[in-house]
């Protein structure tokens, strides 16, 4: 077999199992969600514009009844109006980039930046590493409706942070920064760039998993609790009416 047939036959089956890995569930479910942000980002930039163009038109309208503006005045105000609008509909947002989540974001927030980041870092990432990723993209959705609830400084919620901030991201990073041709080339210990890449991934997901894992045992600690209150309360044995003056009581239902 000719190099040029051997070339295409392995372009053609890395063709072939893109397209298979892309069918995965938590594949398509990122890409769906990666989407979502996209629209959502096109939506505040429609308004944005839509808003700016009001405005401009009723300063227009406001300084045309006071002083008229001719046509040229006019032209100018549609120009201004224009420029308003290419400005802050081309202006770069940011969110198109595969950028690591910033330090400072709220919960939620970084949840979603970091789920951009992984959909976005994916393909140039080697197939072991491309399933890690998957395996902690399918943590996220409920790690966000966790951490939106909770304050930024929970420890938990630090934990998560550092490793949606910091950690992963810059593994990721600096494993990308290596050339295609170092990454097979083994270190001190017998393990490949590619291995240690895998590894580190891995154990962060373990992490956030961990993480997520302590954060809904408290949920479920907190309703555990407040059903016995209830039911020691309400039930049978119980007194059936909360009276005015349990303010006491009241305060543990409202907690």
């Amino acid at each position: 077999m000719s190099t040029e047939r051997f070339d295409r036959v392995i372009q053609r089956a890395d063709r072939v199992m893109r397209q298979l890995d892309e069918r995965d569930g938590a594949v398509r479910e990122a890409a769906r969600r990666e989407r979502q942000r996209l629209n959502s980002d096109l939506a505040r930039r429609v308004l944005r514009v839509g808003v700016a163009i009001g405005v401009v038109s009723l300063i227009t309208i406001i300084v045309g009844l006071i002083q008229p503006i001719g046509m040229f005045g006019f032209l100018a105000a549609v120009g201004i109006a224009i420029g308003i609008a290419a400005l802050l509909g081309f202006m770069p947002s940011g969110k198109g980039n595969a950028t690591a989540p910033a330090a400072d974001l709220p919960n939620g927030a970084m949840v979603q930046r970091f789920d951009s980041y992984l959909y976005r870092q994916r393909g140039a990432l080697p197939a072991p590493a491309r399933a890690e990723i998957d395996a902690i993209s399918r943590v996220l959705p409920s790690l966000k409706q966790t951490l939106e609830r909770i304050d930024d400084l929970n420890p938990d919620a630090q934990d998560a942070r550092r490793l949606m901030s910091v950690h992963l991201p810059g593994l990721i990073d600096r494993y990308i920064n290596v050339p295609a041709e170092f990454r097979s080339h083994k270190d001190g210990e017998d393990v490949t760039v590619d291995e240690r890449l895998v590894e580190g991934l891995h154990a962060g997901r373990d992490a956030l998993a961990e993480v997520a894992e302590r954060l809904a045992r408290s949920d479920v600690a907190a309703f555990e609790t407040q059903g016995r209150f209830i039911q020691s309360r309400y039930g049978e044995d119980g007194q059936q009416l909360l009276r005015p003056g349990d303010s006491q009581d009241r305060d543990m239902i409202e907690s």
